[in-house]
């Protein structure tokens, strides 16, 4: 995923709270601006226009973060339009489109 340096720089401030020192995330924040931006988070840890099996997907997933539940993870993912997915679910990608702070009511200095 191509976030410029001041987009990561945001999100892991924001979620510094909620990484562990190697940046694995160790909760799901509760809070749903902070969870949308785990979803960022973890999203950037796949390449643009590669195809990823289920297996593939739940392996990056289990490296980073540390509370063992990558397929809820998967599925925010999806549901978030991160991810796209075979209906079989047999194969994940990262949308071209990824979602913006935007889209989901946020600016880079809100604080709801």
């Amino acid at each position: 995923m191509d976030y410029d340096k001041t987009d990561s720089q945001y999100i892991r401030n924001e979620l510094k709270n909620f990484l562990d020192d190697s940046g694995k995330l160790k909760i799901y924040p509760a809070k749903r601006k902070q969870k949308i931006l785990s979803l960022f988070y973890l999203a950037s840890k796949f390449e643009k226009n590669k195809i990823y099996s289920q297996n593939e997907v739940n392996q990056i997933l289990k490296n980073w973060h540390l509370f063992d539940d990558w397929a809820m993870l998967r599925r925010d993912l999806y549901d978030k339009f991160f991810f796209g997915r075979k209906p079989n679910g047999s194969a994940y990608w990262l949308e071209d489109n990824q979602p913006s702070l935007e889209s989901f009511g946020y600016k880079r200095n809100c604080t709801n």
